[in-house]
């Protein structure tokens, strides 16, 4: 869906992401001479602001306007690697258009900005959001922003930052027309080339003998390409293809062709049907087949999946449909090309004139059989030597195995758009949910194993989206049980905790409707932390309460004592600390049941701090020397130091204070070099956390991953003196340490 970022500078600071132009080999570039320099006269051009010596409060905006094929994102790259100097923190670059004809929302196009800057997004972010957020990344850098197959004013105005801080930006857009909307911007408005530059553009392809013996018939040629590049690079690998065939003889063959047909009237049109129709049947239908190649990004894995040949015929079909002008090539270390989006629409007329909708069907379930394989081994390649998914990867066919971890994880980079596109083609076309669920499960599989659930949220949240669309659609409760959670840990870690509370309940639905109480059970421990992070105590105790029960019925003693501990934080909280210490030792004897050492040691922990809390030191004291014990037996060093830090303080308000210099220096053996928090858990970061993992459509819902349930935070570490009534306490055994919100 989007280009990936191109850097054109050779030297000096750029965008992180962003590749020096010297790394991938650029196509010559032909003629417009004039445009080049009107372009160039536009961005000297003073404007009134810098007249009255004031700074600009925009970019600098220029806007190449043109057909599909008269060469305009061409132009737009030259002029981008002419000005490298001025702009050395390189070229950003995105396609607002997708190869379906799409157009995307500002906030997409954000969003391809921000991942081509480095810049980290938030998972469900809104467009304003995003779109304020990149403005914020460009101000005061010297970035060229280039931003192809722009549709509307809409798509791009959000995008530009204002202030002084924008002055050092260039935007370039590509579009069809004029963007109404923008003012102040007068459009470089591209024709056919001029008939010398023509020239030049077909021998650079059929070479310069046979268009000089014949110089006529090479303009009437170029008259009937419309002087446009890309027909003319069509009809000069046509002529290289077919050396027997003259110049003349293509003009008058272009000629006879019917004006109209699959991709409708026009030169370009009818020049990519008749390179077309002089292809080998197979290479023909491997074209026609590449219009369905997610993105329009084509590699020989897709080819070959889409036409059913195998990988060195496919290989060999490629570099002939690249050298005719079909297929743009790719920077690399692997060969991969591009399917150029002027010629999208005719092969995807083409694919709908010449094949049964049965064939197509079938061609894009290869593509997604094969692309299943790939990501099971992307993520099976993580696994430890003589796992079962290592075992089974050494099975596969060499072309789905990759040979390291590294190897797999810049695949699955290289490959992020397309598999997304993928993901999205799949369960938009409504009759191969089957395998769009399977691919939906492998890519969140091969995501979290190499980026982690944090890295890949983003990725992620449009794909449960996605998982959440088809179970709605085939009416599967379990999935959109689990889709819901998902996302609703999402908007639970950023901070939306009403829309998690929303689909929280949702999910609970869904879970009852699928009969799955571990589902229903997360979901209701979800709901009861969401309404102790908006800090609802009575309604947080009553869905804990809910949980609890359901975990005693089924005899979930571990979850039941977790869940125990999790009312004695909200109880906490309300200042209700006779009820707080009535769960916390119901917790305590449930994982002594459970054999939990560690358990039961640090809802010995939260109790002594709950009595604290409420003016009983003597007894707080009891139980931190007990807690200590068992946290000895445990062998858990941090929380035997935390508690020893706890013991100390007691015992300083005690009036004991040689004791409670014993239980420090005892406190720092254990910590030395870096000291936990008073809980033993890892210093916080203010910054609230998303659940560990997430579930992959169609798998069971991990029992004791609540979302926003965890979400409390700890007291402060030296207590002088008990909190008044209402006031944050402790929370439950195990759970994470947030914000207070």
């Amino acid at each position: 869906m989007t280009d990936q970022v191109v850097g054109t500078s050779t030297s000096g600071p750029r965008a992180p992401g962003a590749s020096p132009a010297s790394g991938a080999p650029r196509p010559a570039f032909f003629g417009r001479g004039r445009e080049l320099r009107e372009l160039r006269a536009e961005i000297d051009r003073a404007g009134l602001d810098t007249i009255a010596g004031r700074g600009a409060p925009r970019p600098r905006f220029l806007l190449i306007a043109g057909a599909p094929g008269s060469g305009r994102t061409a132009l737009a790259g030259h002029l981008a690697a002419s000005l490298a100097d001025r702009y050395p923190d390189g070229v950003l670059r995105a396609r607002l258009t997708a190869v379906d004809g799409t157009a995307l929302t500002e906030g997409e196009a954000a969003r391809l900005l921000l991942d081509g800057l480095g810049a980290r997004t938030v998972p469900g972010a809104s467009d304003d959001d995003l779109t304020h957020a990149l403005r914020q990344e460009l101000a005061g850098r010297r970035l060229l922003v280039l931003l192809d197959d722009a549709a509307s004013a809409e798509q791009v105005d959000p995008l530009m930052p204002e202030g002084e801080g924008a002055a050092h930006l260039l935007f370039v857009a590509v579009s069809r027309g004029p963007l109404t909307g923008l003012t102040g911007v007068r459009p470089c408005a591209l024709g056919g080339l001029d008939v010398p530059d023509a020239h030049a553009l077909l021998e650079s392809r059929a070479g310069e003998v046979r268009l000089t013996v014949d110089p006529r018939a090479a303009d009437c040629l170029i008259e009937r390409c419309g002087a446009q590049p890309a027909a003319l690079v069509l009809a000069g690998g046509y002529l290289a293809a077919h050396p027997k065939t003259s110049v003349a003889d293509l003009a008058h063959r272009l000629e006879q062709a019917p004006a109209d047909g699959p991709g409708g009237p026009g030169e370009l049109p009818r020049m990519a049907r008749l390179s077309h129709d002089a292809l080998p049947a197979a290479a023909a239908r491997t074209l026609r087949l590449l219009s369905f190649a997610p993105a329009g990004q084509v590699d020989a894995h897709t080819a070959s999946a889409l036409a059913g040949a195998s990988l060195p015929v496919v290989r060999t079909t490629l570099g002939e449909l690249a050298g005719l002008g079909f297929l743009r090539p790719e920077p690399g270390l692997e060969p991969r090309w591009t399917v150029p989006s002027c010629l999208q629409p005719v092969l995807r007329d083409l694919a709908d004139d010449h094949e049964r909708p049965a064939e197509l069907q079938l061609a894009r379930a290869r593509m997604l059989e094969r692309t299943v394989r790939l990501l099971h081994s992307c993520r099976a390649v993580t696994d430890p030597e003589g796992s079962p998914a290592r075992v089974a990867l050494a099975a596969l066919p060499r072309a789905l195995r990759f040979d390291t971890a590294e190897a797999a994880a810049a695949w699955l980079e290289r490959s992020r758009g397309a598999l997304l596109a993928s993901a999205r083609l799949a369960v938009a076309d409504g009759e191969l949910d089957t395998l769009a669920r399977r691919l939906l499960a492998a890519i969140v599989r091969a995501m979290i194993a190499h980026r982690g659930a944090a890295g890949a949220a983003p990725d992620l949240y449009p794909v449960h989206g996605l998982v959440l669309d088809v179970a709605e659609r085939r009416r599967l409760p379990r999935e959109k049980a689990a889709a819901l959670l998902n996302l609703a840990d999402l908007d639970a870690s950023t901070g939306r905790t009403r829309q998690a509370l929303a689909r929280y309940r949702a999910a609970l639905d869904a879970a009852r409707a699928a009969h799955d109480a571990v589902a229903a059970g997360r979901a209701m421990e979800s709901v009861a932390g969401s309404y102790q992070s908006l800090e609802d105590w009575p309604r947080a105790a009553d869905w804990y309460g809910r949980a609890l029960t359901e975990r005693l019925a089924r005899g979930e003693h571990a979850d039941a004592a977790r869940v125990y501990g999790r009312l004695g934080t909200v109880h906490t909280y309300a200042g209700r600390y006779g009820e707080a210490l009535r769960q916390w030792r119901a917790a305590v004897a449930a994982y002594r049941r459970c054999g939990d050492v560690a358990g039961r040691a640090r809802a010995l922990s939260e109790q002594a701090r709950v009595q604290e809390y409420a003016g009983r030191p003597q007894e707080s004291l009891r139980t931190c020397q007990e807690a200590v014990q068992w946290a000895r037996e445990a062998g858990d060093d941090r929380l035997l130091a935390a508690l020893r830090l706890r013991l100390a303080d007691t015992l300083e308000r005690l009036g004991d204070p040689a004791a409670a210099r014993l239980h420090r220096t005892a406190a720092e053996q254990l910590l030395a070099p870096a000291g936990p928090d008073e809980d033993g858990a890892e210093p916080e970061d203010g910054q609230a956390t998303a659940p560990a993992g997430s579930l992959v459509p169609g798998e069971p819902v991990v029992p004791g991953e609540p979302g926003v349930a965890d979400a409390t935070r700890e007291p402060p570490a030296t207590e002088e003196a008990p909190e008044a009534p209402g006031e944050r306490a402790a929370q439950g055994a195990g759970a994470v340490h947030l914000r207070n919100p």
